[in-house]
């Protein structure tokens, strides 16, 4: 009984080899995984920056001191409204804002006079 039989030696070494080779191909697989969420978690982190980037920036317009438009914050968005602004400053406003990237909900202009218009506008993000 001093030596070790090589048939018992020779089966743990492949038990042992059997075993191994299942840890490291579990391993792989849930590295493969990980890989997939960590391409998926990017993806949706650059998008969400670049949207973040198009529509944080608000519209800071020269307009807005000179034809008394009134902005209100919300939680979703923003509100403009101005009761008398001319309309070459309207026509400056609208460009601006319609070549944005904004989420426009709501536009109201109504003709005051020849030269006035009153305006009402909701952006939401």
């Amino acid at each position: 009984m001093n030596r070790i039989n090589p048939l018992y030696l020779g089966g743990f070494l492949i038990v042992l080899l059997l075993f191994f080779s299942f840890k490291l191909s579990h391993a792989k697989s849930q590295l493969a995984e990980a890989k997939e969420s960590y391409k998926e978690s990017l993806k949706l982190s650059t998008d969400l920056s670049e949207l973040k980037k198009v529509y944080k920036k608000e519209p800071s317009l020269r307009a807005f001191k000179s034809a008394s438009i009134v902005q209100t914050k919300t939680k979703s968005g923003v509100v403009l409204s101005a009761k008398s602004i001319d309309i070459k400053e309207l026509n400056s406003l609208m460009a601006k804002l319609l070549n944005g990237a904004y989420n426009i909900t709501a536009l109201k202009i109504k003709k005051v006079s020849d030269t006035k218009a009153s305006l009402h506008l909701e952006i939401k993000w």
